[in-house]
């Protein structure tokens, strides 16, 4: 007796369809657990970086976003300083897991805000050495000699008794150091 099988599929046709399709959804659901895990590690990166970058007081974390992508740690927003670039540079690093990190922080400040202490604690230490110089000199009345320092250029205003009295103390904050220019906003008052 001969069987035939119209209408129906050969079940060696069935057992192979059915292996495919399994071998294929096995393959995509190891891909997709793949791509799972890896946004998951991202994550966590992107996590560890906001952290590690928000205890930090030494930057200013709310002006820096962070975005993670197969491991690549991508800075971007505002600092104040070059250093403070590379120190969010420098610490994203660290985290376990971060293959590279491109830093696109901009820099908004380009005069370091110590340079500007620098100048300002230069320029006090001049004003307290010229006024000090000027009220020690027996032949100028320093007392009514105001000075005041600024980026290196020094400002005398107030009275004087004489121009050669003028001229002394303007030649004395020429020769201090660090002075770099004078203003010589002084006014000549026999009675001062």
């Amino acid at each position: 007796m001969k069987t035939t099988h119209q209408g129906r599929f050969h079940p060696l046709f069935v057992s192979l369809g059915l292996a495919l399709t399994l071998g294929a959804s096995s393959a995509y659901a190891d891909s997709s657990k793949n791509q799972w895990q890896d946004q998951a590690k991202d994550a966590w990166i992107d996590g560890k970086a906001e952290s590690m970058l928000m205890v930090n007081t030494d930057l200013n974390n709310f002006d820096i976003n962070t975005d993670v992508e197969q491991g690549v740690v991508i800075l971007t927003g505002n600092v104040d300083t070059e250093l403070d670039k590379s120190l969010a540079g420098g610490l994203v690093r660290q985290i376990d897991g971060v293959s590279q990190v491109e830093n696109d922080l901009t820099v908004s400040q380009p005069a370091s805000k110590a340079a500007d202490l620098g100048q300002a604690v230069v320029d006090t230490k001049v004003s307290a050495a010229l006024k000090t110089s000027l009220l020690l000199n027996p032949d100028i009345s320093g007392t009514n000699i105001n000075v005041s320092v600024e980026d290196g250029v020094a400002t005398l205003s107030g009275k004087v008794k004489s121009d050669g009295v003028r001229d002394l103390a303007v030649l004395m904050a020429e020769n201090a150091q660090d002075v770099e220019r004078v203003i010589d906003e002084l006014k000549v008052e026999e009675n001062a």
